[in-house]
């Protein structure tokens, strides 16, 4: 982590985490992928300069398509971290994200399962994606709660430590 990356971290008690999981319908330089691939970079860009984005997770290669959270290998995997839910809300669906968003079906499948998750973390801490498969699958199990929720029935961030 930067030092930039840590200061921001301490400015609020909590932040937002989110992930994300989508199942691909070919290899990511399989050419039905190839606009989606091609627009990583400038869609990761948007999101880094949105108001309200904290951190996500990336590898060298400046995104995260690089990592394997599941054992199928057309299933990506993103986590990023916001200071709120109205903030990565205007991200996702006002931002040229929303272009993408909105053609998502062009290049992954329908995933069954609960494949968006955010939760409360401690401004100090940066999600995994271990952590993150395990809300998915709290959200699962439960539904929208404190603990982890969807847009559809977002929680506050706790009021006590």
């Amino acid at each position: 982590m930067t030092e930039q990356e840590a200061n921001l971290l301490h400015q609020q008690k909590y932040y937002l985490a989110q992930i994300n999981i989508a199942l691909m319908k070919a290899p990511l330089d399989n050419p039905i992928m190839a606009e989606f691939a091609d627009a990583l970079d400038k869609i990761n860009g948007v999101a880094e300069a949105s108001p309200g984005f904290v951190w996500r997770l990336k590898t060298s290669s400046g995104n995260a398509t690089d990592i394997r959270a599941y054992p199928e290998p057309k299933i990506l995997a993103n986590i990023s971290v916001w200071r709120s839910v109205e903030q990565l809300k205007v991200y996702v669906y006002k931002s040229l994200h929303s272009d993408f968003f909105v053609r998502r079906r062009k290049w992954f499948e329908k995933y069954q399962g609960e494949h968006f998750a955010m939760w409360w973390i401690r401004s100090e801490h940066l999600p995994t994606i271990e952590e993150g498969k395990a809300k998915l699958e709290y959200l699962t199990l439960h539904g929208d709660s404190p603990e982890c929720f969807t847009f559809a029935k977002p929680y506050p961030p706790p009021t006590k430590d």
